[in-house]
């Protein structure tokens, strides 16, 4: 089996999923998940305006990579791609994309899991949850 393709885009511009989604495709595939993590207007009981994301760029691609890279080790992955976004964004923004091809549905379910949930738990990448009353909190990454 061939080396599995990674893609690593940490932006301040708008995340074409769309465009990621075509990239993960592949006719080795028969399987293509893709998450995205949008701005939601409550949290908590709390109402969001828009949350403003932090990155440390340089560590925050490094641990992607590694991340994409032990879900390639793990499971039959075809191509894997990871982007997110920092700066302001606004209610209904995609924050963050994962998109994964395996040649079954089950692989691609669990590999997307796997890096979403990884990426959310170790990725420097810091948020700050803006409130309808004025007030600002900086969230856990893992939240």
């Amino acid at each position: 089996m061939s080396r599995c393709e990674t893609r690593i885009d940490l932006t301040r511009e708008v995340i074409d999923f769309s465009e990621l989604t075509e990239w993960v495709r592949s006719t080795q595939a028969g399987a293509v998940v893709l998450f995205l993590g949008t701005v939601r207007e409550m949290t908590g009981g709390l109402r969001t305006i828009a949350l403003d994301y932090e990155a440390y760029p340089e560590m925050a691609r490094a641990k992607m990579q590694e991340i994409a890279d032990e879900a390639a080790r793990r499971w039959p992955a075809i191509r894997i791609a990871l982007a997110h976004r920092f700066g302001r964004l606004e209610l209904g923004d995609v924050s963050v994309a994962v998109a994964v091809s395996t040649p079954h549905r089950g692989d691609s379910f669990e590999a997307g899991r796997f890096l979403i949930d990884t990426l959310k738990q170790v990725v420097p990448i810091w948020k700050q949850e803006n409130w309808a009353d004025g007030t600002k909190e900086w969230v856990d990454p893992g939240a």
